[in-house]
């Protein structure tokens, strides 16, 4: 049986390439082409950013504070006082009020309230200051000014309660900027974001960062940041703090990063999770809220990385608490990583296979902002990065991931497919001459 030439022609072409290629194609695998890129091993330790693995969460009763064991009077404080034949008459027992809340006791006597200076206005005495006194404390101070200082009562004779009907509160502003899809998997980020915003009255000693968050919906979710903003209504400022955010950026200086939050004193920064050489200072009277204060928790829609090449083009989001290497964000982008006999990278999916041949591109270009508005471009050899995982760099927010193939895989699938037409033409031909 004679060997048909045209047929051995195209095996003895591939042959000939892959054998001139086979001592050359690991220095062909490092070349990227028209971007200039260093390899991810040469990187400075500084410019791969930080693993989010090792971060702590800060404990939950650092948010909340410690209240006094027995309650102290203050402003706006509603008291339940009864003074027999002063307020009340001796053969009448004294009202009851139900509290709204089920966590404090009935309270007895006529609703008076504590003004603004901490004084309470009684019939035929002067104003009493209770500000700052126990209800036992107040009950001694009213009963000295009706027996002792005005005579009005005979004393052992006097009948005098005082109970707490009201406590005094203060109301918050809570902004949360959550989505309602937390799935993380969209290639549009944010595009689920909703923004939800509560007025909350928080009673006295309630009123910290922590039961605010449980009024309105428990702790922040997987597609917010890490941290907590507090604005502070009393020395708020909006526009000198735009001010100075704008200044600081055209101040800013070659390689010198932006600042991760508000500076100025209106602004009180709480983080949820931090690394162990950097434990938070913030103490308890910084997560007390006031009046007017405003609590904001903010979008992660910029903590995202972009795709491109023979990936499927798209955001797609990064994980907030934990890390995301090359290898894994290729495979979330849509490629389909496995070990073939070449040693070379198969990535399938939606994006990879271009040209639909045997090998997969394993050329991986991360682009990275740097602080100074330029740019880094890091190589990542797939085929490596399987074997070492000391090159799967993690994957930071804003970085772009470029697939290509390498200059011995867009041979090895040129050859290919030149060998594949070649069977299927002298199939063809062969069966046509029959």
């Amino acid at each position: 049986m004679r060997t048909n030439f045209m047929t051995l022609k195209p095996l003895l072409l591939l042959g000939g390439i892959l054998m001139s290629l086979s001592s050359g194609c690991t220095s062909l695998g490092i070349m990227v082409g028209d971007i200039p890129a260093i390899p991810a091993n040469r990187v400075p330790a500084q410019l791969l950013g930080r693993a989010r693995n090792d971060m702590i969460e800060v404990s939950i009763s650092r948010l909340r504070q410690q209240p006094p064991k027995i309650y102290e009077i203050g402003p706006d404080d509603i008291l339940g006082i009864y003074i027999e034949t002063v307020l009340g008459k001796a053969d009448e027992p004294p009202p009851v009020s139900f509290p709204e809340k089920g966590d404090q006791a009935p309270a007895l006597g006529y609703p008076i309230p504590v003004r603004e200076d901490g004084s309470i206005a009684l019939p035929l005495v002067d104003p009493i200051n209770v500000e700052g006194l126990t209800l036992s404390q107040a009950t001694d101070s009213i009963r000295k000014a009706y027996t002792i200082d005005k005579k009005i009562l005979p004393a052992g004779k006097d009948r005098i309660i005082v109970t707490l009907i009201k406590k005094r509160q203060k109301r918050v502003l809570v902004i949360r900027e959550e989505s309602g899809n937390n799935s993380g998997n969209s290639t549009i980020a944010g595009s689920s974001k909703r923004g939800f915003g509560k007025n909350i009255d928080l009673d006295i000693y309630e009123n910290d960062l922590l039961h605010a968050l449980n009024e309105t919906g428990g702790l922040p979710g997987l597609d917010v940041k890490n941290e907590i903003f507090i604005l502070r209504g009393n020395s708020l400022d909006g526009i000198e703090r735009d001010r100075l955010l704008a200044q600081l950026k055209n101040n800013k200086q070659p390689c010198q990063c932006e600042p991760n939050a508000p500076i100025d004193p209106s602004v009180t920064v709480i983080p949820l999770r931090f690394y162990a050489d950097n434990i938070p200072t913030f103490t308890e009277k910084d997560i007390i809220l006031e009046t007017g204060d405003v609590v904001y928790i903010a979008s992660r829609e910029r903590e995202v990385f972009y795709t491109g090449g023979q990936l499927r083009g798209g955001e797609i989001p990064l994980p907030r608490d934990y890390d995301l290497d090359v290898i894994a964000a290729v495979s979330l982008a849509g490629g389909s990583i496995t070990s073939g006999s070449s040693g070379i990278s198969q990535i399938g999916g939606s994006g990879g296979g271009r040209n639909g041949g045997a090998f997969g591109p394993s050329r991986l270009i991360v682009l990275r902002k740097t602080c100074d508005g330029g740019q880094l471009a890091m190589y990542v050899d797939l085929n490596q990065a399987l074997i070492d995982p000391s090159l799967r760099i993690l994957v930071q927010p804003g970085d772009t991931l470029i697939l290509r193939y390498t200059a011995c895989e867009e041979v090895f699938n040129t050859a290919l497919s030149i060998v594949n037409f070649n069977f299927l033409f002298n199939g063809l031909s062969g069966s046509g001459l029959r």
